[in-house]
């Protein structure tokens, strides 16, 4: 454990109850930050608030409730190699 904090916030967060459509908040406040920063690049700041929207983005999509989230949960389909019809 490098970083007891982030370990101890991740722990935190797991074991909350979320929010309904808390994905999609987050996802909000990522384009806004986003909108925001390309307002603020072309004097020079911003790029701090475009770093830290893709980072809400990413974590409104990879989240608790995400869609990658809900992706992980689904039955994996055996692969097959294509022209064999045998699986891995």
């Amino acid at each position: 454990m490098a970083f007891p904090l982030i370990d101890t916030l991740r722990r935190v967060d797991e074991h909350r109850p979320s929010l309904p459509g808390e994905h999609w908040l987050t996802f909000a406040a990522g384009l806004a930050m986003l909108y925001w920063a390309s307002r603020r690049m072309r004097r020079g700041g911003g790029t701090g608030a475009a770093l830290a929207g893709l980072g809400l983005i990413a974590r409104a999509a990879s989240g608790r409730d995400g869609p990658l989230a809900r992706l992980r949960g689904l039955p994996r389909l055996p692969y097959r190699a294509p022209g064999t019809g045998r699986t891995r």
